[in-house]
């Protein structure tokens, strides 16, 4: 399904994959992993299948700017299916793939046009103004690993917001509820709701309260079982604060 928004075409194609298109410049963010956009994602139960895009063989390869977050959302062949042969390649600066299996395929050698930024960066790409904010987990908060370490720790990643034809879109990225998050003005908002390695639950529902964007489209959820979340709660739990919301599950 795809959400429309104040001219903006919003789509979740699954895990952290979302595509923003006005009526000129089209976005990714954080394209591919686990089989949503080759057509071999499956579902981890049957709850988790009606809520979650279904996979597909996707490869339009229209995307005039993709925006990554960190290295748990980089993927070269999702990348490679959905940007243009002109495409800009916005990459968290601290992308690492030599602490992966998945790929040796740095960002710089990928082909494209490939700009790398930090967390507090700001910047024009395929037609699409773009401000970047930090994600992690807090050190004191509930994503910590059995070491007590931040799954994400600070440094690791970064979220976008991005203005695409005007509208201002908020993808915070894999991360806890942070101070900046509540100061920031956008229109749309997608946030992750898996609650295991990002915000999620009542976190978000008091970060939608407080940000009081027009619309909030949950994303990064139910895709394997460390990512089940209870959409639906939190749907009704955020409209319940007088802020919209719309799930994008099929």
């Amino acid at each position: 399904m795809t959400v429309t928004h104040d001219g903006l075409a919003v789509e979740w194609l699954g895990y952290a994959t979302v595509r923003i298109a006005g009526e000129g410049p089209v976005a990714y963010v954080d394209p591919g992993r686990y089989g949503v956009l080759s057509g071999e994602w499956t579902p981890p139960s049957d709850d988790a299948r009606g809520a979650h895009p279904p996979t597909r063989d996707y490869r339009p390869e229209d995307g005039d700017v993709v925006f990554v977050t960190h290295r748990h959302h980089y993927d070269p062949d999702g990348i490679e299916r959905v940007a243009a042969e002109d495409a800009t390649v916005v990459a968290f600066e601290g992308i690492d793939v030599s602490g992966t299996r998945r790929t040796d395929i740095r960002p710089e050698a990928l082909p494209y046009d490939v700009r790398t930024v930090g967390a507090d960066a700001s910047g024009t790409a395929g037609g699409v103004r773009f401000r970047t904010v930090p994600a992690y987990n807090r050190s004191d908060g509930p994503h910590t690993g059995s070491d007590g370490r931040p799954v994400h720790p600070e440094g690791f990643g970064c979220g976008y917001v991005l203005a695409v034809d005007g509208t201002r879109v908020f993808y915070p990225g894999d991360s806890d509820v942070l101070p900046v998050h509540a100061e920031l003005d956008a229109s749309v908002f997608l946030p992750s709701i898996d609650d295991t390695f990002s915000m999620g639950g009542e976190s978000v529902v008091e970060l939608a309260a407080e940000m009081r964007p027009d619309l909030v489209c949950p994303v990064h959820y139910n895709t394997f079982d460390a990512l089940e979340a209870d959409s639906r709660w939190i749907a009704g739990a955020v409209a319940s604060r007088g802020v919209p919301v719309v799930l994008d599950e099929s």
